[in-house]
């Protein structure tokens, strides 16, 4: 088997819960400091490309580009 060592640790649930938590305070406290909501989601839109980016970048993006594909022929299928 090809295992990954415990230091380079998978994308998991824990983190996606924490990436959760942030995104919703974050947002929450704009909205709460008078931030107009067309720059609350288009901040949070941006740092979810930023995420997503560094994500692909640093898993090396071959294994996250096949799932985007699949996906995008599936719905085109319409299964």
């Amino acid at each position: 088997m090809n295992r990954e060592p415990a230091s380079m640790g998978r994308f998991g649930a824990t983190h996606s819960l924490i990436l959760l938590i942030c995104v919703l305070s974050l947002g929450s406290g704009l909205f709460l400091a008078g931030t107009p909501m067309d720059d609350v989601f288009a901040l949070l839109g941006g740092l979810g490309a930023i995420g997503a980016a560094t994500l692909t970048a640093a898993g090396g993006g071959r294994r996250l580009a096949a799932v985007f594909v699949e996906a995008a022929v599936r719905s085109g299928v319409g299964k």
